[in-house]
């Protein structure tokens, strides 16, 4: 079993930055791809960015990349979303999740364990 807390949303202008983070306990963090999804008011959950379980391998959806960094610190048993450059467009709430394969997917339904979200607005 993982828990998973999101933290660093808010209100923010467009073209401002910023990071979220999403800390796990429970089982070995280190063991689990790392996952952000999001979700806008009246649309479907969606792919943003995925880490495998070294770090060593990172994907993004079109629409964010160069845009946002994911990253993680399994140390901390953390990892992260750099969000710059935003738009109105990223506000969302922002999900992360852990799959226990060790290489990272876009597949939502390969994520076993999801946190609660934390919202990100983005003002025009």
């Amino acid at each position: 079993q993982v828990q998973l807390v999101e933290s660093g949303g808010g209100l923010v202008q467009a073209g401002g930055s910023l990071r979220l983070s999403c800390a796990a306990s429970g089982r070995a963090f280190s063991s689990y791809a790392m996952g952000w999804f999001r979700q806008a008011p009246g649309k479907e959950r969606e792919f943003v960015a995925a880490i495998s379980w070294t770090g060593g391998n990172t994907y993004y959806a079109d629409s964010v990349k160069g845009r946002f960094t994911i990253s993680r610190d399994n140390a901390k048993n953390t990892v992260y979303l750099q969000m710059n450059s935003l738009k109105p467009e990223d506000t969302a709430v922002y999900y992360c999740a852990a799959d226990p394969a060790l290489e990272a997917t876009m597949w939502e339904n390969k994520y076993d364990y999801w946190g609660q979200g934390t919202q990100v607005t983005v003002s025009s």
